[in-house]
């Protein structure tokens, strides 16, 4: 309703004495925040006939009722008194929305432009999310499903607690995060992340602390399977960390990070006696970590991305302190592509590769594919080595697009909407992780790992993604998987 009196104020804005021609209508861009071309400008030319380029008179924002206006104007690439031409005016608008919905903070984002004697007056408008999730936690203690259902003693192998995420702090895009979680693992942590300061938002500032301890640590890796250990009466594994660092942020799609970190690690006797080089030296180990990340994300949605691409670099170093544990340096890079197909098909292709530099390395210090980084398929074996190489495809269809579904019993315009997008989707992986030396207790290093499958793939509201899958690997070996984020 608000947006709408604007938009009749707004084609009522006074004009000369003259006479002319009759008040024009506002130009609107509604695109969806998945995909759809740019806007027409043909209504923004017959408002200004003759006009090769556009003065921007003045720049409005409505619904944003938390969300600071110097957060929103950080984004954008123009300014109140800046030309725009003519000819590419819908890109540019729909462009910044983009931007604008990309923060990751609103439903919707519309942009709206009315033009008079050659002066635009540009109005987006928002649909702000909730920003206040506590969230009760109920986990597994494993790293995927089909690792937790292969563990004997799985149903005591859950995690419960509170995670609270404030998103959106104070109304400048900050947030704070907090876990309390009991049950099989013991985590604490408070987390503050602010991605930029001032007028133009461009350095920001990181900083939390973690405490970690363990009834069971996976200890060696045996047949490509972890090993596991687990203690009634102590806990096997303590970890706590605390971490500072600098942000600097050019727009919501080009970000990069600074962070040092100091870690502290404790393993228990029984740990050693089963693996002695589990630290290398001795049954714990201190070290700094300092570690630049740079971000490029000019995806067209951030949750379930149809076009643009992704790169990001990543290099992190490790300094050990009281012990002769030898330094390591690690370098990992991805870059993925997004094409649309034309209709309702879309190809997604993305390659990762990491390098790892050391005299010699701790056992957790040689993870490859199997945790953050997956070749799917292989769910149930983790792959250690010190290079790895990923190739991902994927081809999706839009199967079914049902809009935003309107929950008339729900009052509040932040939850009543749910839109509910389905897609099928084939892939293809190949994978493949150097560990130099031979690897007898183990056989998936130095090995080419490949897999194809298909999936569903559901994409709904604040950015969830589920996808059930079912994948087939070079071992002949099938089976079902479900995921909670976008594959590639």
């Amino acid at each position: 309703m608000l947006l709408t009196i604007l938009t009749f104020l707004l084609s009522c804005l006074p004009v000369a004495a003259h006479p002319g021609p009759p008040a024009p209508r506002p130009a609107t861009v509604v695109a969806p925040d998945t995909l759809r071309a740019p806007g027409p400008d043909s209504l923004v030319r017959a408002q200004c006939p003759g006009y090769a380029t556009l003065r921007i008179g003045r720049l409005l924002f409505v619904g944003n009722k938390v969300t600071r206006e110097v957060v929103l104007q950080a984004e954008l690439d123009f300014r109140e008194g800046d030309t725009l031409t003519t000819a590419n005016l819908g890109r540019r608008l729909e462009a910044n929305r983009r931007r604008l919905f990309n923060l990751q903070l609103f439903h919707q984002v519309l942009v709206q432009a009315v033009c008079r004697d050659g002066e635009l007056t540009v109005l987006y408008s928002f649909q702000e999310r909730w920003y206040l999730f506590p969230i009760p936690i109920f986990s597994l203690a494993d790293r995927n499903f089909r690792s937790w259902l292969d563990r004997p003693d799985r149903w005591q192998r859950v995690d419960y607690g509170l995670h609270l995420v404030r998103s959106n702090f104070r109304g400048r895009n900050e947030q704070l995060l907090g876990n309390l979680q009991l049950g099989f693992n013991r985590k604490y942590e408070l987390f503050y992340e602010a991605p930029g300061y001032g007028r133009r938002r461009r350095i920001g500032f990181g900083a939390g602390y973690s405490y970690y301890r363990s009834r069971a640590l996976d200890y060696a890796t045996v047949n490509d399977r972890l090993r596991n250990l687990r203690q009634e009466k102590d806990f096997p594994i303590e970890r706590q960390y605390a971490t500072v660092g600098l942000r600097w942020r050019r727009t919501v799609q080009f970000l990069a990070s600074l962070d040092v970190a100091y870690h502290h690690e404790r393993v228990s006797d029984s740990v050693l006696y089963y693996n002695p080089d589990y630290f290398l030296n001795g049954p714990r180990r201190e070290y700094l970590e300092f570690k630049f990340v740079s971000t490029l994300n000019q995806r067209n949605t951030f949750a379930y991305p149809l076009t643009g691409q992704y790169a990001q670099l990543a290099v992190s170093y490790r300094t050990f302190l009281g012990n002769q544990t030898p330094d390591n340096l690690t370098v990992k890079g991805r870059y993925n592509r997004y094409v649309s197909l034309g209709g309702p098909f879309y190809y997604a292709v993305g390659a990762t590769g990491q390098l790892r530099f050391a005299r010699a390395l701790a056992y957790p210090d040689r993870r490859a594919f199997g945790y953050d980084i997956l070749v799917r398929g292989y769910d149930a074996y983790v792959v250690e080595g010190r290079q790895l190489g990923l190739l991902q495809q994927g081809l999706s269809y839009r199967l079914l697009d049902l809009g935003k579904l309107r929950l008339q019993s729900i009052p509040s315009t932040r939850f009543n909407t749910i839109p509910l997008v389905f897609y099928l989707n084939t892939f293809a992986d190949v994978g493949y992780v150097r560990q130099p030396g031979e690897t007898p207790a183990n056989r998936l290093p130095n090995r080419l790992l490949a897999s194809a499958g298909a999936a569903l793939h559901l994409v709904t509201y604040y950015d969830w993604v589920f996808t059930l899958e079912y994948a087939r690997n070079r071992e002949q070996q099938g089976g079902f998987f479900f995921r909670t984020q976008f594959p590639i």
